[in-house]
């Protein structure tokens, strides 16, 4: 399973470092939240359009001791990160595999001083949850992630964003993800991916700025 998934997987690394990369400005610190081997960063830093002197940090809850970037260990709740210590966080394909993905939204608008970039799924077109299960299922069961199988749709992903008070600057509710057989049935619009600008008014951890009360968007 885990070589029938390797095209697969290089593929999607790529089409990722080209999303992300105009993102990046000289120096920037940037922090991949739920970086399982740390691939995304090194491809990243490795990037030959990558900026000058940007750095790249993975968080895990349990890290694996040979990433090839610095991981910082993270104990399910709070991220051992100052208030906008960094310039830009990744989440990708993190947010459907956690019980509480609003809790983790926020912390990651607490840490990011300018950009919070999502990659997700989408269930969208015949049979689309189907689908993305089954994709969801093959990309983890080798590695023993558990799946819970919720799955946002584009409004759902927007109502999130409101909540949290997150500037939408960039969308794509498709993407050509992986080769060419494979994205027909699993790329496309079951993948989502947003830029999203954090401001003094995007909510942090557990409450806004004003000490006001939210709740989280709904899950379907």
């Amino acid at each position: 399973m885990r070589r029938l998934h390797e095209p697969i997987y290089r593929a999607r690394l790529r089409e990722l470092v080209r999303q992300i990369v105009p993102l990046l400005r000289p120096g920037d610190r940037v922090l991949d939240v739920g970086c399982g081997a740390g691939t995304l960063g090194r491809a990243l830093l490795d990037a030959p359009d990558c900026p000058p002197d940007v750095s790249v940090q993975g968080l895990e809850t349990a890290p694996r001791g040979d990433e090839p970037i610095e991981v910082l260990a993270y104990d399910g709740q709070r991220f051992p990160l100052d208030d906008g210590s960094v310039d830009l966080v990744i989440v990708a394909d993190v947010l459907h595999h956690e019980p509480e993905p609003d809790r983790l939204l926020r912390e990651c608008c607490r840490v990011s001083r300018r950009h919070l970039v999502i990659k997700d799924h989408k269930p969208e077109g015949p049979l689309g949850w189907w689908r993305v299960a089954l994709i969801d299922w093959a990309a983890n069961a080798p590695y023993g992630v558990p799946c819970l199988f919720r799955y946002r749709t584009a409004r759902q992903w927007r109502a999130a964003f409101a909540d949290l008070r997150l500037k939408l600057v960039q969308e794509r509710q498709a993407m050509r993800l992986y080769p060419p057989v494979v994205n027909l049935f699993f790329g496309g619009r079951l993948q989502y991916f947003a830029v999203l600008e954090v401001s003094g008014e995007s909510i942090g951890p557990a409450q806004n700025r004003q000490g006001d009360r939210i709740d989280p968007a709904a899950e379907i």
